[in-house]
């Protein structure tokens, strides 16, 4: 397969790692994120276009804190840094970092103090920028150019044109950053010399034709959820082997009203391939029955989806591959951590498609043709692959599915009533013209019974709670500001509607201190 140039990202351990590769990719310039323990001479193998320190919540002058060997700014490759990154250039090139005596953090005013700089093309002398930071670069290291500053920031940007290293304290892949992206585009195009060969188009055909020869006349299996990744994944393994794609969709009984059929429709109607529908939702009730600990029926969902998968499909492995919807996001090694490169992070959620292959299941490989791609890239190529778009645009759903949006034990009858009231909000947001306007919404269910009077009766039923987020990255998200009317519609119909829920509230918490979900 025909191979793209490529920025390396070194992850230090900073929050918007994936934000810059992404910001980098909308650039059309293809990325990768390498931990900070990545040696040197595996990077200089990759022969990359440019390199990317990211921030980081260290302070480098503490030799506990991740570091790098000062040979990469020798190298000859162009070196940007940002925040933390900033820092440790200054710090590899003997320059002074020290506690600020005024930290920065929120939207800042910078002053570009040489509009000729490279970094700096098309964007004004001062513009808003997104600061974060405690320390700061009191002296720049020799050899080193001072080109934006700030009022309690004499450093916010600095550069070396001769060695192609430029350096901001700011973080220009946030949306705060008002020329943000246009300052990555001069730092790939200007300084690194890219020709922007990341495009979608290409990577359709240039991974048809990877996933053919590899292939060749071998069966493919692949698991099909229903959602956008393993979607697009069996749309571009239909394109490239046909008939010899089997995609097994289990359907647990915890996905949104009517899908499983919509699902089932899309993928037998309008791709070349054998589908298989395995219903076990009576299996999964079974399983859960009694259970009420978040992680556990996260688990409980996980291990059984598997279950019935790879019993779907034992004895047909051997003679083929099995293919899986995984997305670059789900394959990258985190820099944060300490200094010896050890993790040191906590599981928040169990991500379901993580499961251990049975030993008597012996594939011949694993196929993962989305394994390069972000979500807004995924899309993309669904768009141009033909899917639909409501298939490609679905709102983002957990794993374990409605399981996770009932509080509390989850029973049929829950999720039947989860599914009737989300059915309204969706049906609503779509006549409103809304739906495109929000990130994410759903309902959740959270095992709460309220007082209600429905007609001369007393009731004592179901509160439904409404969650709706606008949100670039996913990393934070407002509740979003859906007009009263809209919601009183859809509070009425809900309650009209939807047997056995009474009342209905809408979460207006922003993320952080909420997350999206409730679970």
């Amino acid at each position: 397969m025909q191979k793209q140039e490529l920025v390396v990202i070194l992850d230090f351990g900073g929050q918007y790692n994936q934000l810059i590769a992404r910001r980098v990719r909308e650039c059309n310039v293809y990325c990768e994120i390498k931990p900070y323990t990545t040696p040197l001479e595996e990077i200089k193998a990759l022969h990359p276009k440019g390199i990317i320190f990211t921030g980081g919540p260290n302070s480098v002058f503490d030799m506990s804190s991740p570091h790098y060997t000062k040979e990469i700014l020798e190298i000859g490759v162009p070196i940007l840094g940002i925040c933390y990154g900033c820092q440790l250039i200054a710090w590899m090139g003997d320059g002074e970092v020290k506690t600020a005596p005024v930290s920065e953090y929120g939207k800042i005013e910078l002053q570009v103090t040489d509009p000729a700089s490279a970094l700096f093309r098309d964007v004004p002398e001062t513009s808003i920028v997104w600061m974060s930071h405690t320390d700061y670069i009191a002296t720049p290291p020799e050899g080193y150019q001072i080109v934006g500053k700030t009022n309690d920031c004499p450093c916010a940007a600095m550069q070396n044109t001769e060695k192609k290293i430029y350096a901001v304290q700011f973080h220009p892949e946030v949306t705060h950053s008002e020329y943000g992206k246009q300052i990555l585009r001069n730092f790939l195009y200007e300084v690194c010399a890219c020709s922007g060969d990341w495009v979608m188009d290409n990577f359709i055909e240039n991974t048809v034709a990877a996933l053919r020869e590899k292939i060749g006349d071998k069966k493919v299996i692949l698991g099909l959820s229903g959602g956008v990744d393993s979607s697009v994944a069996a749309g571009l393994l239909s394109r490239a082997v046909g008939k010899q794609l089997t995609c097994v969709f289990v359907d647990q009984g915890l996905m949104r009203k009517d899908e499983g059929d919509f699902v089932e429709q899309t993928f037998t109607t309008m791709f070349d391939m054998n589908f298989v529908r395995v219903n076990c939702g009576e299996l999964f009730m079974s399983k859960l029955k009694g259970v009420t600990d978040p992680e556990e029926k996260r688990k409980i969902i996980g291990t059984e989806f598997y279950k019935v998968f790879w019993n779907e499909i034992r004895g047909q492995a051997e003679d083929g591959f099995f293919a899986q919807g995984t997305i670059y996001p789900d394959r990258i090694e985190s820099g944060k951590g300490k200094s010896d490169g050890k993790a040191n992070t906590a599981v928040i959620k169990t991500h379901h498609n993580m499961a251990k292959m049975p030993d008597d299941i012996q594939f011949l490989g694993v196929i993962e043709p989305l394994g390069d791609l972000f979500k807004d890239e995924v899309r993309e190529v669904g768009e141009k692959l033909g899917i639909p778009h409501e298939l490609v645009w679905r709102q983002p759903f957990p794993g374990p599915g409605l399981g996770v949006r009932i509080i509390g034990e989850i029973t049929a009858e829950k999720v039947k009533i989860l599914q009737e009231a989300d059915w309204v909000l969706r049906d609503e947001m779509s006549k409103n013209g809304y739906e495109s306007q929000l990130s994410q919404f759903f309902c959740v269910l959270p095992g709460v019974n309220t007082v209600g009077v429905m007609g001369d009766h007393r009731t004592y039923d179901n509160l439904v709670a409404i969650r709706a987020v606008t949100t670039d990255d996913f990393m934070t998200a407002d509740w979003a500001k859906i007009p009263y009317d809209i919601l009183a519609k859809v509070s009425n119909r809900i309650t009209n509607e939807v047997e056995h829920i009474n009342r209905v509230v809408y979460d207006i918490t922003s993320k952080p201190p909420g997350t999206v979900e409730w679970e």
